[in-house]
């Protein structure tokens, strides 16, 4: 079915649905055969076998969100990065290995997660995880993970555990935390428009609490600011009347959002149907998508994001940003996402470490790697950088609005 902006709102509705790819036959999204290696160590790259390595091929895994609220990003993503392993396969491998990508679908439930973490690390014998989606998800299935030594690479969550829990030399993040983040742009925001009452809508989760959070610092440290209201919601809750309702009664001047893709967009479509046009509204990083500012009838207009790069659509006459956006359209039939291009980047990271990594690839051997990986990026534009100190891929942080249907750049916070 091809994934348009109507079925991708329809997807994002969705509960729970059963977890794709736990019983034979397996149901994988993967780059190449799906048949069993021959086997999932290798005695040839070290004195100790190395899960997940051959001396023809890297096993990594993922355990993702395809058909739950969060499905708008995790399906782009791992199109995007299968596409970008695919032409590395395609010209040889890395070091003489192609790799095969299991991607298991958790519908955003935690203990489905945890049943794929144990499939991917156990059975499958993944030599590393890449992308898992969600902040509880990837915590619960650290220790699976970290017993088997299995580094965590660039998940789809920003939360500032994903950085702090477990060994500092398997943990690795695409950007910023939520919590820097959006306490940039908010602090931006309060500071130009001389905000005094701040709110916050949010799902209670990590996810949700590092906004929350961030806004009560701001309430603490600044006399002029006052956090009046927090309001927390189910993540497929799709009625937010209610809510607005008491929120305007308490006179919110500025509402940060971190819900899921539908929830920002139906939460500000909910204020403006209000006629409620003297408040602003911010979401994290998961609220730049360009499904949130393509929403119909305008009903995001005016939302702000922050993110870690420009939108594409600013880039369109850049030929590098040309060509990859009309290879992924082709590829896929679908328009360029935020999904899309965070999979396109950790594809590049991982690849980049494990090239500089070496024939002999371990663990150890692949943190060194990626703590040499550095360029500025064609694509986006964006400069990774990663370095033994700091194991943040991406350190930019920009402010955009939905202006007329489109991400437009207000400022560059970081």
């Amino acid at each position: 079915m091809k994934w348009t902006f109507k079925t991708t709102l329809l997807a994002l509705t969705v509960g729970t649905i059963g977890l794709i790819g736990c019983s034979d036959p397996e149901t994988t999204a993967a780059t190449g055969t799906d048949t069993e290696a021959a086997t999932s160590t290798s005695t040839s790259t070290s004195d100790m076998p190395v899960q997940g390595v051959t001396d023809t091929e890297i096993i990594l895994g993922g355990a993702n969100d395809l058909s739950g609220p969060f499905a708008g990003f995790g399906n782009p993503a791992v199109a995007a990065a299968n596409m970008y392993f695919d032409e590395v396969n395609a010209a040889g491998g890395v070091n003489g290995r192609k790799i095969r990508y299991i991607v298991e679908d958790h519908s955003y439930q935690v203990p489905k997660a945890v049943q794929s973490a144990n499939k991917l690390v156990s059975r499958d014998k993944v030599f590393a995880m890449l992308m898992s989606l969600g902040t509880p998800h990837n915590l619960a299935s650290f220790p699976i993970m970290d017993r088997a030594n299995v580094p965590s690479i660039m998940p789809l969550t920003f939360a500032r555990a994903m950085q702090e829990e477990g060994d500092f030399n398997r943990r690795y993040t695409a950007g910023s935390t939520y919590y820097d983040s959006i306490k940039l742009g908010m602090e931006y925001l309060i500071a130009e428009n001389k905000v005094s009452n701040l709110c916050v809508m949010y799902i209670p989760s990590d996810y949700g609490e590092e906004t929350n959070e961030a806004a009560k610092d701001i309430s603490d440290n600044n006399p002029n600011v006052t956090l009046v209201q927090s309001s927390s919601h189910r993540p497929d809750e799709t009625d937010f009347a209610g809510a607005m309702a008491k929120l305007k009664d308490a006179k919110c001047e500025l509402i940060a959002l971190s819900l899921t893709i539908r929830g920002a967009i139906t939460a500000v479509g909910t204020a403006n149907a209000m006629g409620w046009s003297d408040v602003k509204f911010i979401a994290p990083v998961t609220g730049f998508h360009p499904a949130v500012a393509a929403a119909p009838g305008g009903a995001s207009e005016g939302l702000y994001s922050v993110s870690y790069y420009n939108d594409l659509a600013l880039r369109a006459n850049e030929p590098e940003t040309k060509a990859w956006v009309e290879k992924f359209e082709k590829a896929t039939g679908e328009e360029v996402s935020a999904g899309a291009i965070l999979g396109y980047l950790a594809a590049k990271v991982t690849v980049d470490g494990l090239t500089a990594a070496g024939p002999d690839l371990n663990a150890d051997t692949f943190n060194k790697g990626l703590e040499t990986v550095s360029f500025v990026d064609g694509v986006t534009g964006s400069t990774v950088a990663i370095t033994p100190e700091s194991h943040v891929a991406i350190n930019d942080i920009y402010l955009s609005q939905v202006q007329n249907g489109q991400w437009k750049t207000v400022t560059q916070l970081k």
